[in-house]
């Protein structure tokens, strides 16, 4: 992870950080590497050194957070791999800076242990609950390729991941699309029966992103970010269950929770796109144009960071 943005350092000799920088970082609570870095205080050290300062700021979800990063109330933020994708076709001045690696089993689709639904076909005309904008909604969308079914034929509820549990629990939806840590908390309070995951459907990476003027002006403070977030790595990577606890009480789900979170992702490093990735999301993005879920087609590789 030190060496991505090694290139920015060159960039940064020229623009230059001298003056004092308030770096606004956005996360949600499946930015696990995010909050263990708030809450190890490491990056607040690093940037202190400059006499920079660092401010967090917690979203529901990667929609409303990119929302702010495109009103310029962000620098920079952690999404899945679908909001980037809407954010873009809306115009958004953001680029990506980041990624981590697939994570399929950290999503699926829920639906109650009662339910007659055994299959994804069965959800045709049913009511399906999740996030607009949200990697759940490129999960729901190949769901219903693979089930040969058309968008128009099942009834979507968007709603928070906040909402979607409430309505779930009480038998408004018939069935739920979400991500970690909020699947791991269903499953170990609400026993609802997993439809799929996001095995064989979508990848569910997530990415980092920063606002276009932030990277095109601050690079060597994008460079001290992303080398906190390589020593972070090595904690969750070699320290989990230490990581579950730092995690637990910063967002106050239980530790065994956590350590599932934690199992179901192969790896936390973060890495520059590579071709494939990019590849990858041109496709997710390729897909939602042609359902005309999202305002025009974009083309992904226009907002990668190239310094």
């Amino acid at each position: 992870m030190k060496r991505l943005l090694a290139p920015l350092l060159a960039l940064a000799l020229v623009a230059g950080t001298a003056h004092a920088t308030e770096v606004r970082i956005g996360y949600q609570k499946s930015s696990l590497n995010l909050i263990v870095l708030k809450s190890r205080g490491i990056l607040e050290k690093r940037l202190a050194e400059g006499g920079h300062t660092v401010k967090w700021h917690e979203f529901a979800a990667g929609p409303q957070l990119l929302e702010a990063l495109a009103a310029g109330s962000l620098d920079v933020g952690m999404t899945g791999d679908t909001p980037p994708i809407f954010a873009q076709s809306a115009g958004s001045p953001l680029v990506y800076v980041g990624f981590e690696p697939p994570k399929p089993q950290a999503s699926a689709i829920l639906v109650p242990s009662d339910s007659p639904i055994r299959k994804l076909a069965e959800l045709k005309g049913k009511r399906v609950a999740l996030q607009k904008g949200s990697s759940a909604h490129y999960l729901l969308v190949r769901a219903l390729d693979k089930a040969g079914l058309k968008w128009e034929e099942i009834q979507p509820a968007y709603l928070t991941p906040a909402e979607a549990r409430a309505a779930f629990e009480r038998g408004a939806i018939d069935a739920w699309v979400i991500w970690d840590p909020f699947y791991a908390a269903a499953e170990k309070t609400v026993k609802p029966r997993v439809l799929t995951t996001g095995e064989g459907l979508s990848a569910n990476q997530s990415f980092y992103l920063a606002a276009r003027p932030f990277a095109s002006k601050e690079a060597k403070l994008l460079q001290i970010v992303f080398d906190a977030l390589s020593d972070n790595d090595d904690f969750l990577e070699k320290q989990p269950a230490e990581a579950a606890q730092v995690l637990s009480r910063a967002v106050g789900l239980d530790v065994p929770t956590f350590e599932r979170v934690i199992e179901r992702r192969p790896s936390f490093k973060v890495t520059w796109l590579t071709p494939q990735v990019v590849a990858e999301q041109q496709r997710i993005a390729d897909r939602f144009a042609e359902l005309k879920l999202i305002p025009k087609p974009v083309t992904v590789k226009d907002i990668v960071w190239q310094p």
